[in-house]
């Protein structure tokens, strides 16, 4: 039969003349038994206990981990209060766990302190936006000297890679974005239709959806779906392979991260929005040409023939260049917060939500950006 566990309790001597305080451990400090409480030890200290705290281990019985976890406790609380604790004392086994606990610095994913006032969560806040901003200025120099190696003999992304990547990024994206961009067109037509028709104007729902398809729909619509879809499976992917350490076995074998992951990615996505944005927009102008010829009984020449009168060759330009800075907007946002992500699956997750509102967001700025610019230039 084994022997009843003893209960585990601490005895605190008095305070001595060099203004030391002796802590009696006894009993058996198990996790499966009631420990003693941490506070409860610092209230029953003399207030006077300002130099070393000596912890006595021999009538100390079974221990495992709860011991260790009570000690780690104890060592934080008396940094905090100033206060010294005879680490040699301790028994072999158990300094040397404290030892290898200490030893490996907290991960970033771990739990952090919060901030107990505004001024504080003012100034939290403010440092990690300009920590997160410094972060992504060095990932923008990383990625133009990984652009500058391309034409060098420095090229690391094997082209089966690359063609891979461009597959994901275009042929398999093909269904989502014509059904988003065929059900924007049927929309925008319907609703343009129900207000025109009181005018007798139902000619002009061909003009409507062609040129709102062209120049802002057709590559908003196409960015946004690749940001939900493409995007965040870019942050998804780099954030399994650094939580699996396959990024740093990379750069350990001399791999630039940058150059065989990111650059890749970044070129995909540029080569291959123009041609989903054209697609979008040829969609998107089906749908309204359903309303159109199903609706309103517009013949098929009519709609077509007033489609291209509406439209001129600055609304398709205009359309098309803006979709290759949207196609720089969702690589950028997936792969940095992807190759910057902690190493954790709950890490994994916010690298993943971050990329896709980030992505969303400042893909309405540069489509803003741009309305501004074709105002100004008159186009």
């Amino acid at each position: 039969m084994q022997a009843e566990a003893q209960k585990a309790s601490l005895e605190v001597s008095p305070l001595n003349n060099d203004g030391n305080v002796s802590i009696k451990v006894c009993g058996d400090w198990i996790l499966d038994t009631k420990l003693p409480d941490r506070k409860e030890l610092w209230n029953q200290l003399p207030s006077e206990a300002t130099a070393t705290l000596d912890f006595d281990f021999s009538s100390l019985g079974k221990w495992d981990t709860g011991l260790v976890v009570f000690l780690l406790g104890c060592i934080e609380e008396s940094v905090r209060r100033g206060v010294q604790i005879n680490q040699k004392q301790f028994p072999d086994g158990v300094r040397k766990l404290i030892d290898l606990s200490q030893a490996v610095p907290e991960k970033q994913t771990g739990r952090t302190e919060e901030p107990t006032s505004f001024l504080q969560t003012l100034g939290h806040n403010t440092r990690e936006v300009l920590e997160g901003v410094n972060t992504f200025l060095a990932f923008t120099g990383e990625v133009t000297m990984g652009f500058a190696r391309i034409f060098g003999k420095n090229k690391v992304f094997r082209p089966i890679d690359f063609i891979t990547i461009l597959y994901q990024c275009s042929a398999a994206a093909l269904p989502i974005v014509g059904l988003i961009s065929l059900l924007s067109g049927l929309t925008m037509a319907f609703v343009g239709a129900v207000q025109l028709q009181k005018f007798g104007a139902e000619i002009f729902v061909a003009d409507l959806v062609g040129l709102a398809m062209v120049r802002e729909m057709g590559a908003l619509m196409a960015a946004i779906v690749m940001t939900g879809r493409t995007g965040a499976s870019f942050a998804a992917q780099l954030g399994n392979m650094r939580v699996s350490e396959e990024i740093d076995a990379l750069e350990t074998m001399g791999i630039r991260p940058i150059d065989f992951l990111v650059v890749p990615r970044l070129i995909a996505l540029i080569l291959v929005m123009p041609l989903l944005c054209m697609y979008a927009n040829v969609v998107g102008i089906i749908g309204g040409y359903l309303v159109g010829v199903l609706m309103l009984d517009m013949s098929t020449h009519q709609y077509i023939t007033q489609t291209f009168k509406a439209m001129s060759l600055n609304d398709l330009f205009s359309g098309e260049i803006k979709s290759i800075f949207f196609g720089m907007v969702v690589a950028a946002s997936g792969c940095f917060y992807g190759i910057h992500c902690g190493q954790s699956s709950a890490a994994v997750g916010r690298a993943v939500t971050r990329s896709v509102v980030t992505g969303i967001t400042f893909i309405i700025v540069v489509d803003a950006v741009f309305a501004v610019i074709f105002h100004i230039l008159g186009i």
